[in-house]
């Protein structure tokens, strides 16, 4: 079954526009390298729900095919490099997994 993997990321201060576009692209990139990624999208939220964000400032969805994907996919080098960015950028991280 697909599984959606939400993760939502708090910036530290001083995180500028031209680092979230980098990171979100590399992100993006992550399709087509790792087995199983069907798809992911990243961007910060709408004006209309960041009061309900609780700060935080940028979110994913990344589409797997199955819950064994999700396993590769947080070992998969090309993620790794992404999250080295994540851990430089981000103080705060919440993911979930809801299968489909």
């Amino acid at each position: 079954m697909t599984v959606y993997h939400i993760v939502l990321f708090r910036l530290k201060p001083g995180v500028t526009q031209a680092q979230i576009a980098n990171w979100g692209a590399i992100a993006e990139s992550m399709v087509g390298k790792i087995p199983g990624l069907v798809s992911l999208k990243a961007g910060q939220p709408l004006p209309i729900s960041v009061s309900r964000a609780k700060g935080f400032d940028m979110g994913l969805v990344a589409v797997m095919e199955s819950p064994e994907h999700v396993a590769s996919y947080a070992t998969h080098p090309a993620h790794l490099e992404v999250q080295k960015l994540r851990e430089e950028l981000c103080e705060d991280t919440l993911a979930y997994d809801l299968e489909f």
